[in-house]
Protein backbone atom coordinates (compact mmCIF):
# COMPACT_ATOMS: atom_id res chain seq x y z
CA UNK A 1 0.00 0.00 0.00
CA UNK A 2 2.84 2.36 0.85
CA UNK A 3 4.54 1.59 -2.47
CA UNK A 4 1.36 2.22 -4.48
CA UNK A 5 0.90 5.66 -2.84
CA UNK A 6 4.48 6.63 -3.63
CA UNK A 7 4.10 5.43 -7.23
CA UNK A 8 0.82 7.32 -7.66
CA UNK A 9 2.25 10.56 -6.33
CA UNK A 10 5.23 10.33 -8.62
CA UNK A 11 3.07 9.34 -11.63
CA UNK A 12 0.50 12.09 -11.34
CA UNK A 13 3.00 14.74 -10.51
CA UNK A 14 0.36 16.33 -8.32
CA UNK A 15 2.04 15.12 -5.13
CA UNK A 16 4.92 17.16 -3.89
CA UNK A 17 7.92 15.83 -2.07
CA UNK A 18 6.44 17.27 1.13
CA UNK A 19 3.28 15.17 0.80
CA UNK A 20 5.42 12.16 -0.02
CA UNK A 21 7.53 12.63 3.10
CA UNK A 22 4.47 13.07 5.33
CA UNK A 23 2.92 9.96 3.86
CA UNK A 24 6.06 7.94 4.52
CA UNK A 25 6.33 9.27 8.11
CA UNK A 26 2.66 8.50 8.79
CA UNK A 27 2.88 4.97 7.56
CA UNK A 28 6.20 4.41 9.32
CA UNK A 29 4.73 5.45 12.64
CA UNK A 30 1.85 3.08 12.14
CA UNK A 31 4.02 0.07 11.39
CA UNK A 32 6.73 0.79 14.01
CA UNK A 33 4.24 0.92 16.88
CA UNK A 34 4.15 -2.47 18.65
CA UNK A 35 0.70 -4.05 18.37
CA UNK A 36 -1.11 -4.09 21.70
CA UNK A 37 1.55 -2.02 23.56
CA UNK A 38 -1.00 0.53 24.76
CA UNK A 39 -3.35 -2.12 26.09
CA UNK A 40 -0.45 -3.90 27.84
CA UNK A 41 0.56 -0.69 29.60
CA UNK A 42 -3.00 -0.10 30.69
CA UNK A 43 -3.25 -3.68 31.99
CA UNK A 44 -0.06 -3.30 33.98
CA UNK A 45 -1.29 0.00 35.38
CA UNK A 46 -4.59 -1.58 36.41
CA UNK A 47 -2.73 -4.48 38.05
CA UNK A 48 -0.50 -2.13 40.05
CA UNK A 49 -3.53 -0.08 41.06
CA UNK A 50 -5.41 -3.16 42.23
CA UNK A 51 -2.36 -4.39 44.11
CA UNK A 52 -1.92 -1.03 45.82
CA UNK A 53 -5.57 -0.88 46.82
CA UNK A 54 -5.41 -4.45 48.15
CA UNK A 55 -2.32 -3.71 50.22
CA UNK A 56 -3.82 -0.49 51.52
CA UNK A 57 -7.08 -2.21 52.42
CA UNK A 58 -5.28 -5.16 54.03
CA UNK A 59 -3.02 -2.83 56.02
CA UNK A 60 -6.06 -0.94 57.23
CA UNK A 61 -7.75 -4.12 58.38
CA UNK A 62 -4.58 -5.23 60.17
CA UNK A 63 -4.30 -1.88 61.93
CA UNK A 64 -7.92 -2.04 63.06
CA UNK A 65 -7.47 -5.60 64.32
CA UNK A 66 -4.33 -4.64 66.26
CA UNK A 67 -6.09 -1.67 67.86
CA UNK A 68 -9.15 -3.72 68.86
CA UNK A 69 -6.98 -6.52 70.25
CA UNK A 70 -4.82 -4.04 72.18
CA UNK A 71 -7.89 -2.41 73.70
CA UNK A 72 -9.27 -5.82 74.64
CA UNK A 73 -6.05 -6.87 76.37
CA UNK A 74 -5.95 -3.54 78.20
CA UNK A 75 -9.49 -4.07 79.50
CA UNK A 76 -8.70 -7.61 80.60
CA UNK A 77 -5.62 -6.48 82.51
CA UNK A 78 -7.59 -3.70 84.18
CA UNK A 79 -10.29 -6.18 85.16
CA UNK A 80 -7.59 -8.42 86.64
CA UNK A 81 -6.29 -5.52 88.74
CA UNK A 82 -9.79 -4.74 89.99
CA UNK A 83 -10.33 -8.40 90.90
CA UNK A 84 -7.07 -8.46 92.85
CA UNK A 85 -8.08 -5.33 94.71
CA UNK A 86 -11.28 -7.02 95.82
CA UNK A 87 -9.30 -9.97 97.15
CA UNK A 88 -7.84 -7.57 99.75
CA UNK A 89 -4.69 -9.69 100.01
CA UNK A 90 -1.49 -7.96 101.03
CA UNK A 91 -3.02 -4.51 100.93
CA UNK A 92 -2.03 -3.64 104.45
CA UNK A 93 1.41 -2.67 105.67
CA UNK A 94 4.11 -4.17 107.88
CA UNK A 95 6.96 -2.94 110.00
CA UNK A 96 9.77 -5.45 110.63
CA UNK A 97 13.51 -5.63 111.20
CA UNK A 98 15.72 -6.88 108.40
CA UNK A 99 18.73 -9.16 108.91
CA UNK A 100 20.99 -6.13 109.43
CA UNK A 101 18.80 -4.70 112.20
CA UNK A 102 17.26 -1.99 110.03
CA UNK A 103 13.56 -1.23 110.39
CA UNK A 104 11.70 -1.97 107.12
CA UNK A 105 8.12 -1.24 106.11
CA UNK A 106 6.10 -2.16 103.07
CA UNK A 107 6.61 1.34 101.71
CA UNK A 108 10.34 0.64 101.42
CA UNK A 109 9.60 -1.86 98.64
CA UNK A 110 7.07 0.13 96.65
CA UNK A 111 8.31 0.63 93.11
CA UNK A 112 9.96 -2.80 93.04
CA UNK A 113 8.76 -6.25 92.08
CA UNK A 114 8.84 -8.46 95.17
CA UNK A 115 8.96 -12.23 95.50
CA UNK A 116 8.05 -13.11 99.08
CA UNK A 117 8.19 -16.31 101.12
CA UNK A 118 7.10 -16.97 104.73
CA UNK A 119 9.04 -19.66 106.61
CA UNK A 120 11.51 -20.27 109.45
CA UNK A 121 15.21 -20.97 109.73
CA UNK A 122 14.87 -24.27 111.62
CA UNK A 123 12.76 -25.76 108.84
CA UNK A 124 14.46 -29.07 107.92
CA UNK A 125 13.80 -29.28 104.19
CA UNK A 126 10.74 -27.50 102.74
CA UNK A 127 11.84 -23.93 103.43
CA UNK A 128 15.39 -24.43 102.12
CA UNK A 129 14.00 -26.07 98.99
CA UNK A 130 11.52 -23.27 98.37
CA UNK A 131 14.12 -20.57 99.01
CA UNK A 132 16.52 -22.34 96.65
CA UNK A 133 13.80 -22.28 94.02
CA UNK A 134 12.99 -18.64 94.74
CA UNK A 135 16.68 -17.74 94.44
CA UNK A 136 16.98 -19.61 91.14
CA UNK A 137 13.93 -17.80 89.79
CA UNK A 138 15.36 -14.38 90.70
CA UNK A 139 18.73 -15.30 89.17
CA UNK A 140 17.05 -16.44 85.95
CA UNK A 141 15.10 -13.18 85.71
CA UNK A 142 18.32 -11.25 86.32
CA UNK A 143 19.68 -12.72 83.07
CA UNK A 144 17.08 -10.79 81.05
CA UNK A 145 18.27 -7.16 80.78
CA UNK A 146 14.83 -6.02 79.63
CA UNK A 147 13.31 -6.92 83.01
CA UNK A 148 13.62 -4.92 86.23
CA UNK A 149 15.31 -6.49 89.23
CA UNK A 150 13.03 -8.57 91.45
CA UNK A 151 13.51 -8.20 95.21
CA UNK A 152 13.36 -11.48 97.18
CA UNK A 153 12.05 -11.37 100.76
CA UNK A 154 12.01 -13.99 103.49
CA UNK A 155 9.65 -13.29 106.42
CA UNK A 156 9.92 -15.55 109.43
CA UNK A 157 6.89 -17.15 111.06
CA UNK A 158 9.03 -18.11 114.07
CA UNK A 159 10.15 -14.85 115.74
CA UNK A 160 10.93 -16.69 118.98
CA UNK A 161 14.04 -18.26 117.44
CA UNK A 162 14.56 -16.19 114.29
CA UNK A 163 16.09 -13.01 115.56
CA UNK A 164 18.23 -10.63 113.49
CA UNK A 165 21.43 -12.64 114.00
CA UNK A 166 19.75 -15.92 113.03
CA UNK A 167 18.37 -14.40 109.86
CA UNK A 168 21.75 -12.88 108.98
CA UNK A 169 23.34 -16.33 109.08
CA UNK A 170 20.48 -17.95 107.21
CA UNK A 171 20.06 -15.64 104.20
CA UNK A 172 23.74 -16.03 103.26
CA UNK A 173 22.94 -19.45 101.82
CA UNK A 174 20.57 -18.06 99.20
CA UNK A 175 20.32 -15.21 96.71
CA UNK A 176 22.64 -12.28 97.56
CA UNK A 177 19.74 -9.82 97.40
CA UNK A 178 17.55 -11.88 99.75
CA UNK A 179 16.36 -9.83 102.72
CA UNK A 180 15.30 -11.58 105.91
CA UNK A 181 12.61 -9.93 108.05
CA UNK A 182 11.63 -10.55 111.67
CA UNK A 183 10.09 -8.69 114.58
CA UNK A 184 8.02 -9.13 117.67
CA UNK A 185 5.44 -11.94 117.65
CA UNK A 186 2.73 -9.32 117.16
CA UNK A 187 4.52 -7.68 114.22
CA UNK A 188 5.20 -11.01 112.55
CA UNK A 189 1.62 -12.18 113.06
CA UNK A 190 0.32 -8.94 111.57
CA UNK A 191 2.52 -9.28 108.47
CA UNK A 192 1.46 -12.89 107.96
CA UNK A 193 -2.22 -12.19 108.52
CA UNK A 194 -2.18 -9.56 105.79
CA UNK A 195 -1.25 -12.32 103.32
CA UNK A 196 -3.49 -14.90 105.00
CA UNK A 197 -0.50 -16.95 106.05
CA UNK A 198 -1.24 -19.81 108.40
CA UNK A 199 1.44 -20.58 111.02
CA UNK A 200 1.17 -22.86 114.06
CA UNK A 201 4.13 -24.05 116.20
CA UNK A 202 4.08 -27.75 116.99
CA UNK A 203 4.91 -29.38 120.33
CA UNK A 204 8.46 -29.05 121.64
CA UNK A 205 10.67 -32.09 122.02
CA UNK A 206 13.05 -32.80 124.92
CA UNK A 207 15.59 -30.39 123.41
CA UNK A 208 13.06 -27.60 123.11
CA UNK A 209 12.99 -27.94 119.33
CA UNK A 210 9.76 -27.74 117.38
CA UNK A 211 8.40 -27.52 113.85
CA UNK A 212 6.14 -24.70 112.65
CA UNK A 213 3.31 -25.78 110.40
CA UNK A 214 2.74 -22.93 107.95
CA UNK A 215 1.51 -21.89 104.53
CA UNK A 216 3.97 -22.87 101.80
CA UNK A 217 3.56 -20.30 99.05
CA UNK A 218 5.73 -17.84 97.14
CA UNK A 219 3.93 -14.51 96.63
CA UNK A 220 4.44 -12.09 93.75
CA UNK A 221 3.84 -8.44 94.67
CA UNK A 222 3.68 -5.63 92.11
CA UNK A 223 5.52 -2.27 92.35
CA UNK A 224 2.23 -0.83 93.65
CA UNK A 225 2.37 -3.23 96.60
CA UNK A 226 -0.51 -5.24 95.15
CA UNK A 227 -0.57 -9.02 95.38
CA UNK A 228 -0.58 -10.43 91.82
CA UNK A 229 0.07 -14.15 91.99
CA UNK A 230 1.28 -17.04 94.11
CA UNK A 231 3.22 -20.24 93.43
CA UNK A 232 2.92 -23.46 95.41
CA UNK A 233 5.38 -26.33 95.74
CA UNK A 234 4.13 -27.94 92.54
CA UNK A 235 5.25 -25.00 90.42
CA UNK A 236 8.63 -25.52 88.81
CA UNK A 237 11.27 -22.86 88.45
CA UNK A 238 10.71 -22.46 84.69
CA UNK A 239 6.98 -22.04 85.16
CA UNK A 240 7.43 -19.36 87.80
CA UNK A 241 9.98 -17.49 85.68
CA UNK A 242 7.64 -17.45 82.69
CA UNK A 243 4.69 -16.36 84.83
CA UNK A 244 6.60 -13.47 86.40
CA UNK A 245 7.96 -12.39 83.02
CA UNK A 246 4.43 -12.23 81.64
CA UNK A 247 3.20 -10.28 84.67
CA UNK A 248 6.00 -7.74 84.27
CA UNK A 249 5.53 -7.33 80.52
CA UNK A 250 1.75 -6.93 80.82
CA UNK A 251 1.79 -4.85 83.97
CA UNK A 252 -0.59 -1.89 84.18
CA UNK A 253 0.66 0.75 86.62
CA UNK A 254 -2.06 2.11 88.87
Amino acid sequence: MLGMRIFKDLRTGGGSLLRLRRSVQSQTRFYCQAPGSSSSSQARLKLRTRLGVTLLFGGGLLGVWWYVDSEKQQRLRQQRVEQLRKVALGQGTFSLLDHTGRRRTKEDFLGSWVLMYFGFTHCPDICPDELDKLSAVVSALDQDPSLPAVQPLFITVDPERDDVAALARYVKDFHPRLIGLTGTPEEVTHAGRDYRVYASPGPKDEDGDYIVDHTILIYLVSPDGLFLDYYNRMKKQEQIVESIRNHIQNYVRL
